[in-house]
């Protein structure tokens, strides 16, 4: 039994924004950090969220708990309400209250916002009201030390994707050998990105009490070289199989078989009638320059036709070259229809029978279910403007690759998505657990406990409901990052993720609650701008995205600000 049962209304509402509030984290933060999957066709939907489900949990879980001590210590000392445990109670609700609010709207819009910026308001708010704005802690241990990593996490991010993709662009894309350089830059790439993951476990999820720096260091390097022979034992021989020798007939479980793929016989022609599985195109309808004249040629002719009222089309002078082709020209090679089959519905036809059949029955409740993981995340990006900025000509600027170059990035981005998965949920639980935990600790024991080590309980509950965030209302931000900020591909969208991952790992590792929001933009900017011109990258959209972080923290602790205000002044509360 609690000791403030008197209270037990305030903790309910509490623990039910609570759960809005990881809701919306992972419906927002999440979603944006496999933006880049999804878009450069590296993952499908339901296998992003699927490898998202198992890697935010298990990060949540292991790693969670030491950023999380930072939020619930360093911006509000909770024993300033020493004598009044209670109000403390009130404010973590008012905290919640504004953030869950706010993040709410904002993906609903699908504009990808920062939950930290949220909930750092929202205590703001509510600590002003409550203990007065001295009481803030404003120094480099506090507020002023998380604002210095906001403005630095998309800044160091977005070098290190440009660098990234500078590197990968100069030393494997353009070089004659493309296909097989990419091939034998996978064990290179794969050791950063496990050594990455086996840092984050072994500094900030373990306690390492006396063991020496040397053992931790063996430790990581082992971990990332153990997961570089995996790979190369299993991974690599089924890509050289598939990509270099073009073996039609290899199926995904012929990986287990592992360096005995090198000797496998060479594959039989295809059989007449037979489909031929292929690697992935990558830039399906992104036209290229030429591609894009072509089809708006084709359009404005057909315009003007169609407004002629029946008068013939405009002549031009002889010495005029008309910029419209022939009407009996063919599109150009290459050229792609902007129906991308991509297009169609996901979701499965309602079957035959009556409302009240099992079948329809069970329909329905899969359309419940899954509404968030049958939409075509890849379709809905695709739009001719946005915001007043051209988005296919902005695609038609970026450089293509050849598509078995990108299809060995892509076996590397499944493995980048997963890390920064991992490094999200290790990050980013604080953001709905720091404020709960406090309320639990405060209702529970009716006083400010010290607050050490945050239960196992509570971190399972954040990232569930992470999860299911993303399962259910992650597309909404999905559709507005990838391909309409800046042109996906494997080898581009590789790059990202493994400088937003590393950014993370560093602002774990420094106690710096920073958002993956930001250092997924930032490496999305930085890689788009790598591509040589500016106009690869939407202005307009990038603006917007840091206009809405501007306004975050400044709206949720007002809103935080009014509701502590009202609710300790009222007539009903002890003290008023």
């Amino acid at each position: 039994m609690s000791a403030l049962h008197q209270y037990d209304y305030i903790f309910a509402i509490t623990s039910v924004l609570a759960a809005l509030d990881a809701w919306n984290i992972g419906a927002n933060d999440v979603a944006n950090a496999f933006a880049s999957s999804v878009s450069s066709r590296s993952l499908t939907l339901k296998q992003a969220m699927a490898l998202a489900s198992v890697c935010e949990f298990s990060g949540s879980v292991t790693v969670g708990s030491r950023v999380t001590e930072m939020v619930r210590k360093a911006i509000v000392n909770p024993h300033h309400f020493d004598d009044a445990p209670a109000v403390l109670l009130l404010a973590m609700m008012c905290t919640i209250m504004s953030s869950s609010i706010f993040l709410t709207v904002a993906t609903r819009k699908g504009m990808p916002v920062m939950p930290t910026h949220s909930l750092l308001g929202g205590l703001i708010g509510s600590g002003i009201a409550s203990i007065g704005v001295s009481k803030i802690n404003w120094g480099w241990t506090g507020v002023s030390r998380v604002i210095a990593a906001w403005v630095i996490s998309p800044g160091f991010a977005g070098l290190l994707g440009a660098a990234l993709f500078l590197f990968t662009r100069t030393a494997v894309l353009c070089k004659a050998g493309a296909v097989k350089r990419a091939f034998f830059s996978i064990p290179f790439y794969s050791f950063i990105t496990f050594g990455a993951l086996a840092t984050l476990v072994v500094w900030e999820g373990m306690y390492l009490g006396t063991v020496p720096t040397k053992i931790v260091l063996i430790s990581i390097f082992a971990a990332a070289t153990g997961g570089v022979l995996l790979e190369s034992f299993f991974v690599m021989p089924w890509l050289w199989a598939r990509v270099v020798r073009d073996d039609w007939t290899l199926k995904g479980y012929h990986a287990f078989q592992g360096p005995f793929l090198l000797w496998r016989r060479p594959p039989p022609p295809t059989p007449r009638g037979a489909i031929k599985p292929h690697i992935t195109d990558f830039y399906r309808g992104h036209l290229t320059p030429e591609e894009l004249q072509f089809v708006r040629a084709s359009e404005k002719l057909l315009q003007s036709v169609q407004t002629s009222d029946g008068k013939p089309p405009p002549t031009h002078d002889d010495d005029e070259e008309p910029i419209l082709p022939p009407p009996a020209q063919s599109p150009p090679p290459g050229w792609v229809s902007r129906l991308d089959p991509e297009s169609e519905a996901l979701t499965p036809p309602r079957p035959p029978g009556s409302g009240t059949s099992w079948p329809v029955i069970r329909w329905r409740i899969g359309r419940i279910f899954l509404r968030g993981v049958e939409r075509d995340v890849i379709s809905m990006q695709k739009c001719n403007a946005l915001l007043e900025w051209d988005i296919a000509d902005m695609h038609s600027r970026a450089r293509r690759y050849d598509n078995r170059a990108e299809y060995m990035f892509s076996t590397l981005q499944v493995i980048t998505a997963a890390a920064t998965s991992f490094t999200h949920g290790a990050n980013d639980v604080s953001n709905a657990i720091a404020p709960f935990s406090v309320a639990y600790e405060v209702w529970s024991e009716g006083r400010v406990p010290e607050m050490t080590n945050v239960p196992i309980w509570q971190l399972c509950f954040g990232g569930a409901v992470i999860v299911l965030g993303l399962l259910t209302f992650g597309y909404h931000v999905m559709r507005t990052l990838g391909n309409r900020l800046t042109l996906v591909s494997p080898s581009r969208g590789f790059c990202m993720e493994l400088a937003s991952a590393i950014t993370v790992l560093v602002a774990t590792r420094l106690r710096l609650p920073v958002s993956t929001t930001q250092c997924i933009v930032g490496a999305t900017v930085g890689v788009g701008l790598a591509n040589g011109d500016w106009r690869c990258i939407n202005l307009k959209l990038t603006g917007q995205i840091y206009l809405g972080w501007l306004v975050t923290l400044p709206v949720t602790g007002f809103v935080s600000w009014c509701l502590m205000g009202m609710l300790l002044n009222a007539p009903s509360w002890p003290g008023a």
